[in-house]
C-alpha cells in the first residue's frame, strides 16, 4: 500500500509528471483517466440487464 504523502511529495509528483509529459498532454491524461473513473463507476452502479439464471442446462 501506499505510503503517507504530504503535500512536498505530491507537488514533487506534480512537478516530474508536469517535465515529463508537458502541460497539454498532462491536461489530455488527466481529463481522460477522469473518464474512465466516471464511467468505471457507472458500470458498477448499473444493475445487470441478464441477470444470470438458476436453471443451468
Amino acid at each position: 500500500m501506499l505510503p503517507n504523502l504530504g503535500m512536498g511529495e505530491l507537488l514533487l509528483v506534480l512537478v516530474i509528471a508536469l517535465l515529463l509529459f508537458g502541460g497539454k498532454r498532462l491536461t489530455e491524461v488527466a481529463r481522460s483517466l477522469g473518464q474512465s473513473v466516471h464511467s468505471f463507476k457507472k458500470g458498477l452502479s448499473e444493475e445487470p440487464k441478464d441477470p444470470p439464471s438458476d436453471d443451468a442446462p
